[in-house]
């Protein structure tokens, strides 16, 4: 297993080829929804590789001065219960201490919320919808 937090073009592939696999294709959400603008050059991602397969991914954005909001977190589905999720979200928690921050957030499909839970996270929001999915806010301090 391989772990990487950068900003890079090789870190951003990887990435969307997971996200690709899980989101677009696994769970149907339209592929112009799944890939915004804020899938540029300069964003940092946390890939874990199995030898050369990416598997698990997330994204770090910035929320507010002390609030890191981790997105888009995916995991391949032969690849899931692993830890692999928490590896790459731990992996961003880690790099946004050292940055500073305080705080995470996440966009929570309902689904995951119990994934987070176990991370830590608490909901703190009433259920809305993001992408047609219904979601839910969760946090904690870092």
């Amino acid at each position: 297993m391989k772990l990487i937090v950068e900003s890079s073009k090789p870190a951003r592939g990887a990435a969307a080829y997971i996200r690709m696999s899980v989101f677009v294709l696994e769970r149907g959400i339209a592929f112009r929804d799944e890939f915004d603008d804020k899938d540029s050059d300069s964003m940092v991602y946390a890939v874990l590789f199995d030898d050369k397969v990416p598997v698990a991914t997330c994204r770090f954005e910035t929320y507010n001065d002390h609030t890191l909001k981790v997105g888009r977190v995916a995991t391949l589905k032969e690849a899931r219960g692993h830890g692999f999720g928490r590896k790459v979200v731990s992996a961003l928690e880690d790099k946004a201490k050292q940055m500073g921050f305080t705080h995470s957030l996440i966009h929570s499909e309902m689904d995951a919320v119990k994934f987070y839970q176990r991370l830590g996270y608490e909901i703190t929001s009433d259920v809305f919808y993001e992408d047609g999915v219904p979601c839910v806010v969760v946090e904690k301090d870092l």
